[in-house]
């Protein structure tokens, strides 16, 4: 049975794919099921919880196509798990004693909605999959269709999720800016901290577009304008161990020769580090509502800073973190074309009530296909052993033997 009416909800944090993909919805219905009533929740699933929506008009879908020039989620986005009670109830989203989950089933079934699009990470996506559930067993059949969307690039079993590819490209020409201060102190340290909890994918293929970038740009040497003033030194990620000691003294050798050195790290590297000396202290380690730390609390890029600034004789240390800057941006070429393949075959799915999170299954040759929700899960590792990483540390000089794959990796 073809559904009369869909809701849409972005939800977690940005990605450069949130506005194209709600274009991409708005008009692919408009264009192959027009008498479906579309609704958006506003601020993901608290708008739900709230009853907060908006009724997308005829105008509205005349002017869809404007969101693909904008980052961002028009529609706005929340983090909140519906099965963390007492977190919405601190938060006013529920009364005491209510059910998040039950709270928004109901209000899906007062707003008459048969098919809900989640716009999300895994955390956005498995939570959709708990209130389908829900409703199923209260006999209200309720399809939902997830689209991966996290820079991270780390949802499994999905081989690209939507919005990285910008990201890395924006990161890049992020760094392309900051990469100008090494000359305004002597024996500069430069840390570019890039977004990527578990996940070092990211940091890796920011490196490597900044690079890329720098294939492209003219140098002037007797200015002292050279290409290895301008390069990354090192590439740090979650799924890497790092000898420290190590890399500072290959650091060093380079501070000395260059007078300066630019660092990639993922938000997600050393945090173990990290949290067992903030542990050893006494701290408290801060943690959001599906228990993660929360990295711009611990601040990994200041650590690393702070580890190999003394080691190898910096003056100063300067930490730049591009993850706001890159995961607000409007989708590339690149994120547009994926997006709009994604959409579609959503919009398909929605047609024939059939849920999945619509994504490349790795598992089965990288079909599109609506993934079935048990399957997807977060923290997919980036496979250091991809050919375009190693040869990425060979062109920045940065050798393996300092590094090692972590344990699980």
């Amino acid at each position: 049975m073809r559904p009369k009416k869909v809701a849409i909800l972005t939800a977690g944090g940005l990605a450069p794919c949130l506005s194209a993909a709600i274009a991409d919805l708005v008009e692919r219905y408009s264009a192959i099921a027009p008498e479906v009533d579309i609704l958006c929740y506003r601020g993901g699933y608290k708008g739900l919880l709230l009853g907060d929506s908006i009724a997308v008009t005829p105008a509205d879908r005349a002017m869809a196509g404007v969101l693909r020039l904008h980052g961002g989620s028009p529609i706005g986005n929340s983090r909140v798990k519906l099965t963390n009670v007492k977190d919405c109830v601190k938060r006013g989203l529920v009364k005491e004693g209510q059910d998040p989950l039950k709270v928004a089933a109901e209000q899906l079934v007062k707003d008459q909605v048969d098919v809900l699009h989640t716009i999300g990470g895994d955390d956005t996506n498995t939570t959709a999959a708990d209130l389908a559930a829900y409703l199923a067993k209260n006999n209200y059949q309720l399809t939902v269709i997830g689209l991966p969307k996290t820079i991270d690039n780390d949802v499994v079993p999905i081989r690209q999720s939507l919005g990285a590819w910008t990201a890395a490209e924006e990161g890049a020409r992020f760094f392309a800016q900051v990469v100008a201060e090494h000359g305004a102190n002597p024996r500069m340290l430069i840390v570019h901290e890039v977004m990527g909890r578990n996940c070092g994918w990211l940091t890796a293929a920011t490196a490597r577009d900044y690079v890329r970038r720098l294939d492209k740009t003219a140098f002037a040497p007797g200015f002292g304008l050279t290409r290895d003033r301008l390069m990354v030194h090192g590439v740090y990620l979650p799924e890497l161990t790092l000898d420290i000691a190590a890399e500072a003294q290959r650091l060093k050798g380079v501070m000395d020769r260059v007078g300066n050195v630019n660092l990639f790290v993922s938000e997600g590297a050393g945090v173990d580090s990290i949290v067992a000396e903030m542990t050893a202290r006494g701290q408290e380690v801060p943690r959001d509502a599906f228990g993660h730390v929360k990295l711009d609390a611990v601040n990994p890029g200041k650590w690393f800073g702070d580890q190999f600034a003394k080691m190898m004789g910096a003056e100063k240390v300067l930490v730049q973190k591009s993850g706001y800057f890159s995961r607000a941006a409007p989708a590339n070429a690149a994120d547009l074309a994926l997006i709009k393949q994604c959409c579609h075959h959503a919009v398909e799915c929605a047609l024939r009530r059939e849920s999945g999170v619509v994504g490349q299954d790795e598992d089965k040759g990288d079909a599109l296909r609506a993934i079935e929700f048990p399957r997807i899960k977060g923290g997919k590792p980036f496979d250091v052993r991809a050919p375009w990483f190693g040869e990425l540390l060979a062109t920045i000089g940065q050798p393996m033997s300092a590094l090692a794959p972590v344990k699980g990796h």
